[in-house]
């Protein structure tokens, strides 16, 4: 799987941008505030239709524009067309020139992975950044879990906005609890059968990256512990004071251990970014053993900021991408270019948002 176009026009401080990409191995270099991270960003959007800097539409419009747009070619086993097109007051999404209707229709044609420094939120962050992180994993994954994930959803909002009133009818909330309960059940079960293979993964990863340090163990914490209409029915007191769902899948975590030990509060930063590459790792291993193809690897200027070892620990990752004629994006600035790299890669060079291939280099 590769991009082999990019299209971008009014993006970040792109006016406009037509690039055509080979498989293999992409360094993009450029001093900061030039444009780098926005060329992944749009790759990544392409996706996901999320932004890994966790930020909204507007914030991606260029200065004094009314929307942006981002369309690329995809070649898999078969090629495919995507756009997407933003404003504050229009949205469109198409795939092989026809509407997406159904996001399900879409989510999985373009997988991808990004490193970056946000990852570290999966560490230090709050039980949501890393309910998303499996979310997005299993909605890339063959299979009914986003069309799930959209009716629970649906059916939380629709039973929280009920519970908001002042004295909520139990005949109304009824049926959202019930596809509140058939959905939320599928979900708990999709994470279950997850977790365990992504905790063997990251475990490898992290034994690489940090030399055998410390053990890692990641493990599922459902916030429902036994049978899920009966814990509602439970706290159906509770969510009358506090006119909230209090159970369900919203509310899981995902504990992160270091020699058993919870990572956010006894890890050191370096442990702690790591931990947070480690992850990604595995979440690029269980794509690639699921599919068979590996995702887009999407590096963005952290390879500058790790030692040798960990830089070390990434590189059969990125071989095993090349080798599969898969692709690889890594920006960096000229400074912190890492040069062990030696391997066959395209050079582009990004100065005020105009980016320019260089020549193609040889393994040293």
């Amino acid at each position: 799987m590769h991009l082999a176009h990019l299209r971008l026009r009014d993006f970040r401080n792109y006016a406009r941008l037509d690039v055509d990409f080979g498989p293999g191995f992409h360094l993009v270099l450029g001093d900061n505030a030039q444009g780098k991270t926005n060329v992944l960003e749009a790759i990544y959007l392409l996706a996901t239709l999320r932004s890994f800097r966790g930020v909204g539409g507007a914030q991606m419009v260029r200065h004094g524009a009314r929307g942006y747009f981002v369309g690329g070619r995809l070649v898999a086993s078969t090629e495919h067309q995507l756009k997407m097109f933003w404003s504050a007051g229009e949205k469109k999404l198409s795939l092989d020139d026809q509407p997406v209707k159904r996001l399900t229709d879409y989510y999985g044609r373009m997988r991808c992975v990004v490193f970056c420094t946000e990852d570290l939120q999966l560490v230090k962050g709050t039980g949501r950044i890393r309910r998303r992180f499996i979310d997005l994993l299993l909605a890339q994954t063959p299979g009914n879990y986003l069309t799930t994930l959209q009716r629970y959803l649906s059916a939380l909002q629709s039973r929280n906005a009920l519970l908001k009133k002042p004295d909520p009818d139990p005949a109304v909330i009824g049926p959202f609890t019930q596809e509140l309960i058939t959905a939320g059940n599928q979900l708990m079960q999709g994470r279950h059968e997850l977790v365990p293979r992504l905790s063997a993964l990251a475990r490898l990863a992290y034994r690489r990256i940090s030399n055998d340090a410390e053990e890692l163990r990641i493990t599922y914490a459902p916030s429902v512990k036994g049978d899920f209409s009966v814990e509602l029915a439970q706290s159906a007191a509770r969510e009358r004071m506090m006119r909230v769902t209090m159970v369900g899948p919203h509310r899981d975590e995902l504990h992160l251990l270091l020699n058993d030990k919870p990572a956010a509060q006894y890890a050191s930063e370096g442990q702690k970014r790591s931990l947070a590459i480690a992850l990604k790792m595995a979440q690029a291993e269980y794509l690639t053993g699921l599919t068979g193809t590996p995702p887009i690897l999407l590096i963005d200027d952290v390879m500058g900021e790790l030692d040798a070892r960990r830089r070390a620990g990434l590189m059969p990752l990125l071989e095993r991408a090349e080798h599969a004629r898969g692709q690889v994006f890594m920006t960096c600035t000229q400074e912190n270019w890492p040069r062990e790299l030696g391997r066959r890669l395209r050079r582009w060079q990004v100065h005020q948002a105009v980016l320019t291939a260089g020549p193609e280099t040889q393994p040293a």
